[in-house]
């Protein structure tokens, strides 16, 4: 199991800066998926990372304690936007592995001043690649390349896990460089067309806890409210909490639809995923991990399943990646609540589809695993999209 990342910068973090990073610091902003994100390269930051905390809730604007708003820095109030890549060459061994470079990723809490290193984000992950031919920690040879796309292999620190990310290139000049702007294709929650970026989580499983199924089981239970509430704890890409609308319904007996917004229902979801977050042997009081998850069966032939996440204790507007390619390997394990709820995908098929149609509350999207004949998760796959926005410095 990996270690439990996460800090709580002292208050007073502009009265003391005992290190020599630039202040400015070099800072590019990207969005990945429908998340946002500042990349800095590792080479600009202290060696010591326990000195990264001033550094990057000045840059976030963090704490905002009566807002939650960020206004004094790049953050935008939610915990999409609130979300630093931390960036370098591979080392010598890795290139040997074929890993072209690494990346730690960075939660910034926003009325707080946690500084979160315990997951991964699926969604800025998907322009670690770019972001590395950007900076020139990798390179592709055009003579070699025989094909418009090329792969880059990064190195999550958070997870200990290798992604691959394929996106499009061009020649520019004598090098490639990454082609983000084609009209490839269309993501949900992002307005207009991009080029297509596939993500690849090479064995998934056990991101966090060393195991797929943390309690062996893929069906538990949690007691809220003097009431057993089924839940599927599953670790692929991060460990998610995942319990059914039908559930929630019965704890809560709506007089109508639930309302996700609800503080009453928020302070339930938090009981709940502490409860999870428990049984899999991870400290309930990180609030990045595990993440919680409510599932509905699927009331349209246009999806194969539903989702409501929750992440930092807020109703995610689309769906955490992590989180969604999580449900995808779920959805493939027998017993777990996805399986349940995805059984109409199965039926009369010859060969199960390869991905699983997820409804979230902004749209749709497509996520893939691949097994092993043993039962290993071999791969769990998303396509994204992302853009530059700014490339400069950025004050802390």
């Amino acid at each position: 199991m990996l270690p439990s990342i996460v800090r709580i910068a002292p208050k007073s973090h502009h009265l003391h800066r005992t290190f020599t990073t630039p202040n400015p610091i070099p800072a590019t902003f990207l969005r990945g998926g429908t998340s946002k994100g500042v990349f800095l390269n590792r080479a600009h930051l202290p060696e010591d990372q326990s000195q990264w905390d001033p550094i990057f809730l000045g840059i976030m604007g963090s704490p905002d304690t009566a807002n939650g708003l960020q206004i004094n820095g790049m953050g935008g109030g939610i915990s999409s936007l609130s979300k630093i890549c931390v960036v370098g060459s591979a080392s010598t061994e890795q290139q040997a592995q074929g890993i072209d470079a690494e990346y730690t990723f960075v939660q910034v809490g926003i009325r707080d001043t946690t500084i979160d290193l315990s997951g991964n984000c699926g969604n800025l992950s998907s322009m670690i690649g770019v972001f590395a031919m950007d900076e020139g920690f990798c390179s592709r040879d055009p003579s070699a390349l025989s094909e418009t796309t090329t792969t880059i292999r990064v190195h999550n620190t958070n997870t200990n896990k290798i992604i691959d990310t394929t996106f499009p290139v061009i020649l520019a000049g004598d090098s490639l460089q990454p082609k983000l702007d084609l009209p490839q294709t269309t993501m949900a929650g992002v307005p207009g067309k991009a080029s297509q970026i596939t993500l690849e989580f090479i064995s998934p499983a056990g991101a966090r806890t060393g195991e797929l199924l943390p309690t062996r089981k893929p069906l538990d239970s949690v007691n809220i409210l003097d009431q057993e509430i089924p839940v599927s704890l599953v670790d692929a890409t991060n460990p998610t909490v995942f319990i059914t609308y039908t559930d929630l319904c019965r704890v809560l007996r709506p007089s109508s639809l639930v309302d996700f917004s609800a503080p009453e229902l928020r302070e339930l979801m938090e009981f709940i995923r502490r409860a999870g977050a428990i049984k899999m042997g991870l400290d309930p009081n990180m609030q990045a991990q595990p993440k919680i998850a409510v599932l509905s069966p699927s009331c349209d032939q246009d999806h194969d399943i539903g989702i409501h996440a929750f992440s930092m204790g807020v109703l995610h507007k689309a769906v955490p990646m992590t989180v969604g390619l999580c449900l995808g390997v779920a959805a493939k394990v027998e017993g777990t609540l996805a399986w349940d709820l995805t059984k109409s995908m199965r039926l009369g098929k010859v060969e199960e589809r390869e991905f699983v149609r997820i409804k979230h509350p902004s749209g749709i999207v497509e996520v893939g695993a691949d097994f092993a004949a043993d039962g290993e998760v071999l791969k769990a796959k998303v396509v994204r999209t992302g853009r530059r926005i700014m490339k400069g410095v950025v004050w802390w």
